[in-house]
């Protein structure tokens, strides 16, 4: 579990390691008289030397967002997120770990989706690291975790999603169509997967989603059958519908009488004319009716 450091502020140590250290100098440079044996201020100019040192050694720089765990001959004895500089126990093993934000885009993965069909996939990740001591203790490298398992959890994604309402029409959640949905379904499972590391998932979107080149110009082919035949149902309809309102129109005006037989080459004609692709040729009768 992360324990939190307060380390003790790092100009106040530096102010007397210099102290330590101009005065070490004093005394080494002047404590040796002419005999062989070092004079006493010689020993105290050596301690001094070696206090400095002690002190230089314990100073860090932690810049925002960053923490440093630290540990003590192989024990955990805590996290430092305090930031400037300070002096931490300079026994301490330290290991700096970014507290930042980092983005993290997959390989364009093949996979089948549920049904069966195969599809290219990438997601775009945005991770942040919450719990130092899991994430330096509890997994080896915690940047390849994030990698591997945001990979997998892309895959088990796609399999368990239809790519769209063509392939499952009774789907409640496609991977093209779902939107938020599938937003939230990839962020909840990498939030799971990735807790074990003390990693937190803040943002994570499908950045690439295509069939793979090997079905993609049949179901394109599909795609726009089904559109064809969803813009003649509603021209038929609509189409109906005009040649509906005319017949009453020329009936509630009596503008013409038709018979049965007249209403069926009317309707023909109309529906020809509405539903053709071209635009029609009218041909002029100069007759009668009946010729």
């Amino acid at each position: 579990m992360e324990k939190i450091l307060k380390p003790l502020s790092g100009f106040i140590v530096l102010i007397a390691a210099l102290a330590c250290f101009g005065i070490a100098t004093y005394f080494l440079i002047n404590g040796v008289g002419d005999s062989e044996i070092p004079m006493p201020s010689f020993w105290v100019g050596l301690a001094l030397e070696i206090t400095a040192a002690f002190l230089f050694k314990g100073l860090t720089i932690i810049n925002p967002n960053q923490s440093c765990v630290c540990t003590f001959f192989g024990k955990y004895a805590g996290t430092v997120k305090d930031n400037g500089l300070l002096f931490v126990n300079p026994l301490f093993k330290k290991q700096k770990i970014s507290l930042r934000s980092n983005n993290f885009e997959s390989t364009k993965l093949k996979v089948n989706d549920k049904m069966g069909n195969p599809i290219e996939i990438a997601a775009v990740i945005v991770w942040q690291v919450s719990d130092t001591y899991k994430a330096a203790f509890d997994v080896t490298d915690y940047a390849q975790y994030v990698k591997i398992q945001s990979e997998s959890a892309v895959r088990h994604l796609a399999t368990t999603c239809p790519y769209d309402e063509m392939e499952d029409a009774g789907a409640d959640i496609t991977l093209r169509n779902g939107g938020e949905k599938v937003t939230a379904l990839l962020e909840n499972e990498l939030n799971d997967r990735l807790s074990e590391a003390g990693l937190i998932v803040k943002e994570a979107r499908i950045s690439h989603l295509a069939y793979a080149p090997e079905i993609a110009g049949a179901m394109l082919q599909r795609q726009q059958a089904t559109a064809i035949v969803a813009a003649r149902f509603k021209i038929v309809e609509g189409a109906v519908g005009m040649v509906e309102l005319a017949l009453e129109q020329l009936s509630k005006k009596g503008i013409v009488n038709l018979d049965e037989e007249k209403k069926a080459a009317m309707v023909s004609n109309l529906m020809v004319v509405l539903c053709g692709e071209k635009a029609a040729t009218p041909v002029l009768n100069t007759g009668t009716l009946y010729q």
